[in-house]
């Protein structure tokens, strides 16, 4: 899950379960400890290994085992800022606040593909439960809406222009999504922008001209918040034992050699997901939506033959990383002008109705003509 949704997340707990008998130092606390893991990407700037993303990324910040060291180091931190500034507030409070922080950062990074060691150092297996994609803008605006919406009521005057703003502000925002998505291939029309600015009117300008009944404190605000979200990632959660079931269908029918499976989610909807199988020789992978009734229609994509360039690259530290992090990986020789190359892509990260922009996650070792590597890192 990226950075920004966790922080929002970790403010949404604050608000809706600390705040209230702890105060904004307990907010503050469960905001840094859910963004606190993903401090681990400053390796990448110290290390000159182009891999050291895929090895570093969600280990030791993002488990479980020192989760409860980390909680203590924030606890303390923002502990002596609130002393510093006149606050008095308990240092375990605190400190229990930032845990839970970091706790909704480890869960929701686990929810996704991507790979979480939660338990490092006892156990270096990553954990993808495949139910949230990294980038979840429905998931963000369930988080973020409903602390916008109990600022737009906090101030009863001014409440009719923050309304407005705000609601301008999250349709665009609603349309920049929509044109995101579309680049790479979303199956949504451009009518969800309308729908989603409907809905976004209602949640904005309901509690000014609603009547008593839509007036909520701020809590409740950002309890409601959590209870949709928790919602959201159960339906995610149900939607993903449906694709599975097509994916394990498909495989038995063909009754393929399978070493691995999944039913990876595509954004923006929960129905749509890619059904990945590999095998020896590559991986069948299949765009499709649960809802519907036709019958995923999965495509081949193989491995190149193997040869010594192939083996070579094969044998490099960045090539073994790539291949300890990738679950669905395609080994592709190319020779083209002279040139030699090797790729490796996951295809866990491949949408199959891209039609636009570059894929992620694509390793690339370059050959010169004596057959020894020249240049390798991932291609951009």
């Amino acid at each position: 899950m990226d950075t920004i949704t966790h922080g929002i997340a970790g403010a949404l707990i604050g608000k809706g379960l600390l705040a209230e008998r702890w105060g904004g130092a307990a907010t503050l606390a469960a905001t840094l400890g859910a963004v606190f893991p993903d401090s681990d990407v400053v390796s990448d700037f110290f290390s000159h290994n182009p891999a050291s993303i895929l090895e570093y990324h969600r280990g030791i910040t993002h488990s479980f085992v020192a989760m409860p060291v980390f909680a203590l180091g924030l606890g303390a931190l923002v502990w002596w800022v609130a002393r510093w500034r006149g606050i008095r507030v308990s240092f375990w409070a605190l400190a229990l606040a930032a845990l839970a922080g970091i706790a909704s950062h480890l869960l929701l990074d686990a929810l996704t593909s991507y790979g979480t060691r939660l338990w490092e150092p006892i156990s270096w297996a990553r954990v993808s439960w495949d139910w949230l994609f990294e980038v979840d803008p429905i998931l963000t605006a369930l988080l973020l809406v409903p602390q916008v919406a109990a600022w737009v009521q906090r101030d009863r005057e001014k409440a009719p222009w923050r309304a407005l703003a705000m609601w301008g502000l999250f349709s665009v925002l609603a349309a920049l999504v929509w044109g995101a998505e579309w680049a790479v291939g979303s199956p949504f029309g451009f009518r969800a922008v309308p729908i989603a600015a409907i809905v976004l009117a209602a949640i904005f300008f309901l509690p000014i001209y609603g009547g008593h009944f839509f007036e909520w404190t701020r809590r409740e605000w950002c309890v409601a918040g959590l209870v949709l979200a928790a919602l959201y990632i159960g339906l995610c959660g149900y939607e993903h034992h449906q694709a599975l079931a097509r994916v394990r269908q498909f495989a038995s029918n063909q009754s393929l050699p399978v070493e691995r499976f999944a039913a990876i989610p595509v954004p923006p909807s929960p129905a749509e997901w890619n059904g990945l199988v590999l095998t020896a020789s590559g991986v069948y992978g299949a765009r499709f939506d649960v809802a519907g009734s036709r019958a995923p229609r999965f495509r081949f994509l193989a491995d190149s033959p193997p040869n010594a360039y192939i083996a070579q690259a094969l044998r490099l530290p960045a090539v073994k990383a790539y291949l300890g992090f990738a679950r669905f990986p395609v080994v592709r020789y190319l020779s083209r002008d002279g040139q030699k190359v090797v790729e490796l892509f996951d295809i866990r990260f491949f949408n199959f109705e891209q039609r636009r922009g570059r894929r992620p996650f694509v390793y690339r070792v370059e050959f010169g003509p004596n057959g020894r590597v020249v240049g390798q890192g991932w291609r951009m």
